[in-house]
This record gives structure tokens, sequence and C-alpha cells, in this order.
């Protein structure tokens, strides 16, 4: 009786925690905030790591996560708004929600980007109707060490992730069960 009142407590927590960091709408950004932080994020991680400049001036699309708010007590959630740029220009808007449980307490904020490499990788993002990533394209995540240690001639996967601007007190970021959504603006 006391397990069902300790998960009923934790999953009111984090129903509330979800919705006091950004899962509401009323908090969702305008396309011109979305469109001004893609460009800001995407000149800082050039700035940062030479391998995702090369990689973005290869890629045949990238999505951009400036801003992602995670939290939860045992159950989590993540949300975040960003763009797909193909080609130098905005080719729509998608979002990404992830759900979690398991040993995990606090909030954080971070980004991502992905970088798309190949036609098939594309065709994926563009076919489905909400892509949940661990179901699909092979996707690499480049942390420091294997930036400085990798060129695009030896990075062969259709999908590369970059984290940055990780702030606040949460272990764990992954992509694991993450699903990314078009959006309209």
């Amino acid at each position: 009786m006391k397990c069902i009142r300790y998960t009923a407590v934790l999953s009111v927590f984090a129903l509330v925690a979800c919705t006091v960091i950004g899962l509401n709408p009323a908090y969702a950004e305008t396309a011109a905030e979305i469109d001004r932080s893609v460009k800001k994020t995407l000149k800082g991680l050039y700035a940062e790591s030479p391998t995702a400049k090369s990689l973005g001036q290869k890629a045949k699309g990238i999505l951009v996560f400036p801003s992602i708010i995670k939290g939860g007590f045992l159950i989590g959630g993540q949300y975040g708004e960003g763009e797909l740029i193909k080609e130098g220009t905005n080719a729509g808007y998608y979002n990404t929600v992830q759900v979690s449980y398991g040993l995990q307490a606090g909030l954080q904020k971070h980004g991502y980007v992905l970088f798309f490499m190949n036609e098939d990788a594309m065709n994926w993002l563009d076919k489905s109707d909400g892509w949940e990533i661990g179901v699909g394209p092979t996707i690499v995540v480049v942390d420091e060490g294997m930036a400085t240690s990798k060129t695009t001639t030896t990075l062969q996967s259709d999908i590369y992730a970059f984290f940055f601007d990780e702030k606040g007190l949460m272990g764990g970021l992954g992509l694991q069960g993450t699903k990314i959504t078009k959006i309209k603006k």
C-alpha cells in the first residue's frame, strides 16, 4: 500500500515538474525566437568544434534543438523545440519529447544538434510521423574526445549528435526513447 502511495506522489510530482519546466504549450517559442536561437547555436558549435563545422558543410540536413529542459524524480521528461535546416534554409520546425523512468532526480537544460549525412537518413525523418530515436538510422553521439580525434573522412554513420550547454543537476544525457515530431509555427 505504501508503494502505491509513493508511486502516485512521484507521478504527480513528475507531472507538475514537467508542466512547470516547459511541456506546457503556453511556453512555446515563436518561429522568430527559434530562428535566432538556431543561428546562435550553430555559430557557437562551429566555433568550438571544427568537426561539427565540417559535418555541417557536408550534411544533407541539420536539426537543431537550442534549448531542451529535462526534469524529474524517478519519472521524468524533457521537451524542446528546434528547426531543420536544409541547404542553408529553414525546412521546418520540430519538437523533441522524452519520458523516462528509473534512478533520476533533478532539473537540467541542454541542447543538441543532429547532422543527417545522407538522403536515407533525411528520408526517414521526412517520411515518419514522429520519429523515435533508437528506431531507424544509426546515430553516433560525438563527445569531445571523438570530435578532436575524428575527421569527416573517418566518420561514416547516418546521423551525428552533438550535445552542448549542459546546465543543472541531473544525471544522464541520452537520446534513447526520444521522439522527434514536425510541428507548425
